[in-house]
Protein backbone atom coordinates (compact mmCIF):
# COMPACT_ATOMS: atom_id res chain seq x y z
CA UNK A 1 0.00 0.00 0.00
CA UNK A 2 1.07 3.74 -0.56
CA UNK A 3 1.87 4.97 2.82
CA UNK A 4 -1.44 4.72 4.91
CA UNK A 5 -3.60 4.46 1.75
CA UNK A 6 -5.20 1.16 1.27
CA UNK A 7 -6.73 1.69 -1.50
CA UNK A 8 -4.23 3.11 -3.66
CA UNK A 9 -4.25 3.40 -7.57
CA UNK A 10 -2.48 -0.39 -7.98
CA UNK A 11 -4.93 -1.76 -6.07
CA UNK A 12 -7.75 -0.02 -7.61
CA UNK A 13 -6.96 -1.03 -11.22
CA UNK A 14 -6.02 -4.61 -10.11
CA UNK A 15 -9.51 -5.38 -8.46
CA UNK A 16 -11.46 -3.44 -11.10
CA UNK A 17 -9.61 -5.90 -13.32
CA UNK A 18 -10.96 -8.70 -11.75
CA UNK A 19 -14.68 -7.16 -10.81
CA UNK A 20 -15.48 -5.00 -13.11
CA UNK A 21 -14.64 -1.25 -13.87
CA UNK A 22 -15.75 0.95 -11.00
CA UNK A 23 -16.21 -2.32 -9.05
CA UNK A 24 -13.75 -3.10 -5.42
CA UNK A 25 -15.91 -6.23 -4.91
CA UNK A 26 -17.54 -9.16 -5.91
CA UNK A 27 -20.68 -9.35 -7.89
CA UNK A 28 -21.17 -6.44 -9.88
CA UNK A 29 -24.16 -5.23 -11.22
CA UNK A 30 -25.84 -8.07 -10.43
CA UNK A 31 -25.14 -8.42 -6.75
CA UNK A 32 -26.44 -4.74 -6.61
CA UNK A 33 -29.46 -5.72 -7.64
CA UNK A 34 -29.68 -8.55 -5.47
CA UNK A 35 -28.98 -6.31 -2.42
CA UNK A 36 -31.67 -3.89 -3.58
CA UNK A 37 -34.15 -6.56 -3.80
CA UNK A 38 -37.48 -4.66 -3.37
CA UNK A 39 -36.50 -1.29 -2.87
CA UNK A 40 -37.54 1.16 -5.06
CA UNK A 41 -34.94 3.48 -6.01
CA UNK A 42 -36.57 5.70 -8.73
CA UNK A 43 -36.98 9.26 -7.90
CA UNK A 44 -34.58 8.94 -4.10
CA UNK A 45 -32.31 10.56 -2.49
CA UNK A 46 -29.23 7.80 -1.88
CA UNK A 47 -26.21 7.68 0.31
CA UNK A 48 -23.59 5.42 -0.83
CA UNK A 49 -21.14 4.16 2.29
CA UNK A 50 -18.06 3.65 0.60
CA UNK A 51 -18.47 4.22 -2.51
CA UNK A 52 -15.08 3.30 -3.80
CA UNK A 53 -14.61 3.64 -7.77
CA UNK A 54 -18.03 4.66 -8.58
CA UNK A 55 -19.83 2.21 -10.09
CA UNK A 56 -22.62 1.73 -7.70
CA UNK A 57 -23.58 5.29 -7.55
CA UNK A 58 -23.43 5.41 -11.47
CA UNK A 59 -25.60 2.40 -11.37
CA UNK A 60 -27.79 4.30 -8.88
CA UNK A 61 -28.25 7.16 -10.73
CA UNK A 62 -28.02 6.07 -14.11
CA UNK A 63 -29.98 2.45 -14.67
CA UNK A 64 -32.12 2.82 -10.98
CA UNK A 65 -32.93 6.54 -11.29
CA UNK A 66 -32.24 8.02 -8.56
CA UNK A 67 -32.49 11.58 -7.92
CA UNK A 68 -29.13 12.45 -6.30
CA UNK A 69 -26.21 10.39 -5.31
CA UNK A 70 -24.19 11.19 -2.47
CA UNK A 71 -21.40 8.64 -2.28
CA UNK A 72 -18.88 8.88 0.79
CA UNK A 73 -15.37 7.39 1.19
CA UNK A 74 -12.09 8.09 3.09
CA UNK A 75 -9.47 8.04 0.58
CA UNK A 76 -8.38 10.47 -2.25
CA UNK A 77 -7.12 7.87 -5.05
CA UNK A 78 -10.96 6.09 -4.96
CA UNK A 79 -12.82 9.73 -4.33
CA UNK A 80 -10.42 10.74 -7.85
CA UNK A 81 -11.26 7.43 -9.64
CA UNK A 82 -15.36 7.92 -8.58
CA UNK A 83 -15.43 11.83 -9.91
CA UNK A 84 -13.93 10.63 -13.38
CA UNK A 85 -16.40 8.03 -13.62
CA UNK A 86 -19.27 10.02 -13.04
CA UNK A 87 -18.22 12.98 -15.22
CA UNK A 88 -17.30 9.67 -18.16
CA UNK A 89 -21.02 9.08 -17.72
CA UNK A 90 -22.42 12.65 -17.43
CA UNK A 91 -23.78 12.15 -14.27
CA UNK A 92 -22.15 15.21 -12.62
CA UNK A 93 -25.51 17.24 -11.87
CA UNK A 94 -26.67 13.71 -10.09
CA UNK A 95 -24.16 12.39 -7.90
CA UNK A 96 -21.60 14.16 -5.78
CA UNK A 97 -18.46 12.27 -4.41
CA UNK A 98 -17.21 13.38 -0.72
CA UNK A 99 -14.19 12.88 0.60
CA UNK A 100 -15.86 11.95 4.76
CA UNK A 101 -13.18 11.60 7.98
CA UNK A 102 -14.10 8.60 9.58
CA UNK A 103 -17.21 9.49 12.50
CA UNK A 104 -21.12 10.62 12.18
CA UNK A 105 -21.88 11.58 8.58
CA UNK A 106 -21.62 14.84 7.98
CA UNK A 107 -25.17 15.15 7.15
CA UNK A 108 -28.10 16.63 8.65
CA UNK A 109 -30.85 14.42 9.98
CA UNK A 110 -33.57 12.71 8.03
CA UNK A 111 -31.49 13.71 4.55
CA UNK A 112 -31.88 10.66 2.84
CA UNK A 113 -34.36 7.84 1.54
CA UNK A 114 -32.45 5.03 1.31
CA UNK A 115 -28.83 4.38 2.96
CA UNK A 116 -27.16 2.06 0.65
CA UNK A 117 -23.39 -0.15 1.02
CA UNK A 118 -21.75 -2.62 -0.93
CA UNK A 119 -18.67 -3.98 1.01
CA UNK A 120 -17.69 -1.64 2.74
CA UNK A 121 -18.61 -1.25 6.33
CA UNK A 122 -16.25 -4.13 7.22
CA UNK A 123 -14.00 -0.89 7.37
CA UNK A 124 -16.16 0.26 9.52
CA UNK A 125 -15.10 -1.26 12.98
CA UNK A 126 -18.30 0.12 15.52
CA UNK A 127 -21.21 -1.51 13.89
CA UNK A 128 -23.54 -0.10 16.47
CA UNK A 129 -22.47 3.68 15.68
CA UNK A 130 -22.57 2.66 11.95
CA UNK A 131 -26.68 1.50 12.46
CA UNK A 132 -27.47 4.44 14.41
CA UNK A 133 -26.03 7.36 11.88
CA UNK A 134 -27.50 5.80 9.09
CA UNK A 135 -30.98 5.76 11.14
CA UNK A 136 -30.77 9.32 12.06
CA UNK A 137 -29.63 10.34 8.26
CA UNK A 138 -32.79 8.55 6.95
CA UNK A 139 -36.27 9.93 6.57
CA UNK A 140 -39.38 8.07 8.08
CA UNK A 141 -40.17 4.91 6.05
CA UNK A 142 -36.62 4.99 4.70
CA UNK A 143 -34.53 1.91 3.95
CA UNK A 144 -30.92 0.72 4.89
CA UNK A 145 -29.55 -2.09 2.26
CA UNK A 146 -25.93 -3.45 2.45
CA UNK A 147 -24.08 -6.22 1.79
CA UNK A 148 -20.75 -6.85 3.82
CA UNK A 149 -18.49 -9.35 4.98
CA UNK A 150 -19.18 -10.71 8.24
CA UNK A 151 -17.71 -13.24 10.32
CA UNK A 152 -20.03 -16.54 11.42
CA UNK A 153 -19.23 -15.64 15.01
CA UNK A 154 -18.53 -13.35 18.10
CA UNK A 155 -15.35 -13.26 20.29
CA UNK A 156 -11.96 -14.16 18.74
CA UNK A 157 -11.71 -15.39 14.87
CA UNK A 158 -9.70 -18.83 14.56
CA UNK A 159 -6.03 -19.24 13.49
CA UNK A 160 -7.53 -19.28 10.00
CA UNK A 161 -9.20 -16.36 9.46
CA UNK A 162 -6.71 -14.37 11.84
CA UNK A 163 -3.70 -15.49 8.88
CA UNK A 164 -6.71 -14.55 6.16
CA UNK A 165 -6.99 -10.81 7.85
CA UNK A 166 -3.59 -10.46 7.79
CA UNK A 167 -2.97 -11.29 4.48
CA UNK A 168 -6.10 -8.90 3.24
CA UNK A 169 -4.02 -6.09 5.08
CA UNK A 170 -6.78 -3.97 4.45
CA UNK A 171 -7.73 -2.71 8.32
CA UNK A 172 -11.04 -5.24 8.16
CA UNK A 173 -13.32 -4.83 11.43
CA UNK A 174 -15.33 -7.84 10.41
CA UNK A 175 -18.82 -8.50 13.12
CA UNK A 176 -20.72 -11.41 13.30
CA UNK A 177 -24.60 -11.58 11.93
CA UNK A 178 -25.94 -11.98 15.60
CA UNK A 179 -24.00 -8.29 16.16
CA UNK A 180 -25.11 -7.16 13.18
CA UNK A 181 -28.78 -7.79 13.49
CA UNK A 182 -28.36 -6.15 17.57
CA UNK A 183 -26.75 -3.05 16.07
CA UNK A 184 -29.72 -2.28 13.15
CA UNK A 185 -32.11 -3.24 16.10
CA UNK A 186 -31.24 -1.14 18.95
CA UNK A 187 -30.52 1.68 16.61
CA UNK A 188 -34.20 1.64 15.90
CA UNK A 189 -34.68 -0.46 12.80
CA UNK A 190 -37.60 -2.66 11.54
CA UNK A 191 -38.42 -4.86 9.13
CA UNK A 192 -34.23 -6.35 9.84
CA UNK A 193 -32.97 -9.25 7.49
CA UNK A 194 -29.81 -10.79 7.05
CA UNK A 195 -29.39 -13.30 4.27
CA UNK A 196 -25.73 -15.51 4.17
CA UNK A 197 -24.32 -15.15 0.84
CA UNK A 198 -21.50 -17.46 1.59
CA UNK A 199 -22.51 -20.02 -0.44
CA UNK A 200 -22.55 -17.73 -3.68
CA UNK A 201 -18.89 -16.33 -2.91
CA UNK A 202 -17.76 -19.61 -1.68
CA UNK A 203 -17.87 -21.00 -5.54
CA UNK A 204 -17.01 -17.45 -6.79
CA UNK A 205 -13.77 -16.81 -5.32
CA UNK A 206 -12.79 -20.26 -5.88
CA UNK A 207 -13.06 -19.17 -9.69
CA UNK A 208 -10.85 -15.76 -9.01
CA UNK A 209 -8.13 -17.77 -7.59
CA UNK A 210 -7.91 -19.82 -10.66
CA UNK A 211 -8.25 -16.85 -12.66
CA UNK A 212 -5.46 -15.45 -10.54
CA UNK A 213 -2.99 -18.70 -11.52
CA UNK A 214 -4.14 -19.76 -14.20
CA UNK A 215 -3.31 -18.66 -18.19
CA UNK A 216 -3.26 -14.78 -17.20
CA UNK A 217 -1.17 -15.10 -14.46
CA UNK A 218 2.17 -13.92 -16.91
CA UNK A 219 -0.04 -11.34 -18.11
CA UNK A 220 -1.15 -10.15 -14.60
CA UNK A 221 2.19 -10.44 -13.64
CA UNK A 222 3.94 -7.82 -16.28
CA UNK A 223 0.74 -5.26 -15.35
CA UNK A 224 1.24 -5.72 -11.50
CA UNK A 225 4.29 -7.00 -10.63
CA UNK A 226 5.05 -10.35 -9.78
CA UNK A 227 5.27 -9.90 -5.90
CA UNK A 228 2.03 -7.88 -6.02
CA UNK A 229 0.43 -11.02 -7.80
CA UNK A 230 2.25 -13.38 -5.52
CA UNK A 231 0.57 -11.82 -2.37
CA UNK A 232 -2.81 -11.94 -4.24
CA UNK A 233 -2.60 -15.55 -5.04
CA UNK A 234 -1.86 -15.97 -1.31
CA UNK A 235 -4.43 -13.86 -0.22
CA UNK A 236 -6.97 -15.64 -2.28
CA UNK A 237 -5.92 -19.17 -1.16
CA UNK A 238 -6.93 -17.95 2.59
CA UNK A 239 -9.84 -16.78 2.01
CA UNK A 240 -11.05 -19.73 -0.06
CA UNK A 241 -10.09 -21.81 3.27
CA UNK A 242 -12.03 -19.22 5.22
CA UNK A 243 -15.29 -19.50 3.06
CA UNK A 244 -14.92 -23.12 2.77
CA UNK A 245 -15.13 -23.51 6.25
CA UNK A 246 -18.02 -21.08 6.66
CA UNK A 247 -16.10 -18.51 9.08
CA UNK A 248 -16.14 -16.10 6.30
CA UNK A 249 -20.09 -15.21 5.41
CA UNK A 250 -20.78 -12.25 3.26
CA UNK A 251 -24.38 -11.34 3.88
CA UNK A 252 -26.98 -8.77 3.06
CA UNK A 253 -28.49 -6.73 5.46
CA UNK A 254 -31.37 -4.18 5.22
CA UNK A 255 -33.62 -2.69 7.65
CA UNK A 256 -36.45 0.23 7.69
CA UNK A 257 -37.07 3.44 9.39
CA UNK A 258 -40.21 3.37 10.82
CA UNK A 259 -42.79 6.01 10.08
Amino acid sequence: MTDDILYDNLHIDFLEEMWGEGFLSPGGADEVARVLRGVDVAGKHVMDIGSGSGACAVLLAGEYGAAHVTGIDVEDPVCDAARRRVDDAGLTDKISIVKVEPGPFPFPDQTFDIVFSKDSIIHIPDKAAMAAESFRVLKPNGWFAASDWLISHDGAPSAQMTEYIKAEDLDFAMSSPATYAKAMEAAGFVDVELVDRNPWYREVAAEELAWLVGERRPGLEARYGEEFIAAQINTWTKLVGVLESGEHCPHHIRGRRPV
